[in-house]
């Protein structure tokens, strides 16, 4: 009898030493949701909260709290928000991430822990090459990438002669980077603008002169709603085709209006894309938010579905770090993009797609897929730098 209880006893202890699961499990959001970027961080907060209410509020059929932290787009606030998001929320995932230079400021601490982070917007190519980690994922692309589809459709299409045009900063030289990565024909002008001008006209004259037989440019944001309607007011966009990346998308997209119609879009997602989680996630937003999904805002809704299935595998034990994180490696979720994976450096293997923005039956911009997989099970060009250890 007591040799029984012994047993008992120890049976207990081995018991309450094992890592319980929590009751519930806790998302830190760290973005960008003040200042003149705050529309990319809101698209992020509000696609990953769409999905949060379409499970229940569940991840993994455990209640989840989501704590958020406004990083100002700077640095040293970042670093402050996170340290209280680890340290005294006790968040069990980090998921946001809106800037590269935030994600490159939090390489050290990333590293100093075993919590995973999934950014849903940066994508710097040291962090997919020589600073990737095995608890650091991004749920959207290598920025260089959506810039090299356009690439390989305007080389594939033999078009001879373009010109790019974008703002001078990293940004802006990762995508003409990009592009050239994959067309081959002459680049007319390589033109670059300061990050805050506002008026091309001298550029889009010297565009007008050369005469390339198509543009690719890059502008973010409110640059993008400038660029677009000035490019539309000179006369160009019967004349000179538009094509660009990252810069017709969302509310942008919506203030464009008619100036957008007829150009071409590069990337792994639009609202045009024809798969049922995609049509589904497009209608139940624009229900709720009265406006049109960036990536940004699909991107962070895949984030919340990836979750939910890593979770489950792992019972709803999110405090076993090493198992979250191997189960967030290899999660299979309904994504929007249709299949997705992660590759060696935890970015997304993916389809990239060519989309041409049309005049919807509302009248506002929409975009239509023009040509499918024009890049198929794509990595990007830093995988073979990366070596987790």
């Amino acid at each position: 009898m007591k040799t029984k209880l012994n047993w008992a006893l120890v049976a207990m202890m081995i018991a309450g030493a094992a890592p319980a699961a929590k009751a519930d499990v806790k998302i830190g959001f760290l973005a960008t949701l003040s200042g003149p970027s705050a529309d990319v961080g809101r698209d992020q907060v509000d696609g990953f909260s769409l999905a949060l209410d379409q499970l229940s509020g569940k991840l993994g059929g455990v209640a989840a709290t989501v704590v958020k932290e406004d990083d100002q787009q700077k640095p040293e606030v970042a670093m402050n928000a996170l340290a209280k998001l680890v340290d005294r929320d006790k968040a069990d995932v980090i998921v946001g991430l809106t800037f590269a230079n935030i994600m490159m400021a939090m390489q050290n601490r990333i590293a100093s822990t075993n919590l995973p982070f999934i950014g849903t917007v940066a994508g710097p190519s040291p962090v997919a090459g020589v600073q990737c980690k095995p608890n650091q994922f991004v749920m959207s692309w290598q920025s260089d990438v959506p810039a090299e589809v356009v690439g390989k459709y305007l080389n594939d299409k033999g078009v001879k002669r373009v010109s790019t045009m974008t703002p001078n900063f990293i940004g802006g030289k990762d995508k003409v980077q990009g592009f050239k990565r994959f067309y081959k024909g002459e680049i007319v002008d390589e033109i670059y603008t300061p990050l805050n001008q506002l008026d091309f006209s001298a550029e889009l004259t010297q565009l007008s002169a050369s005469k390339p037989d198509a543009v690719y440019a890059f502008y973010p944001g409110g640059l993008g709603v400038t660029f677009v309607r000035q490019f539309q007011q000179a006369g160009l966009l019967t004349r000179i085709p538009l094509n660009t990346s990252n810069t017709i998308e969302g509310s942008a997209a919506d203030a464009m209006g008619a100036a957008a119609i007829g150009a071409i879009v590069g990337d792994t997602w639009a609202p045009g894309a024809p798969n049922a989680q995609s049509k589904q996630f497009v209608a139940a937003f624009e229900k709720r938010h009265g406006r049109t999904p960036s990536p940004y805002a699909a991107f962070s809704y895949d984030a919340a579905m990836l979750l939910d299935a890593a979770i489950r595998t792992v019972k709803g034990n999110a405090a076993d770090r090493a198992a979250l994180t191997a189960a967030i490696k290899n999660a299979q979720f309904k994504s929007v993009r249709g299949d997705f994976k992660f590759g060696k450096n935890n970015f997304p293997v993916q389809n990239y797609h060519i989309y041409q923005v049309v005049k919807g039956a509302s009248g506002k911009p929409e975009s239509r897929l023009l040509a499918a997989d024009v890049l198929k099970e794509h990595a990007d060009a830093y995988a073979g730098q990366c070596n987790p250890k």
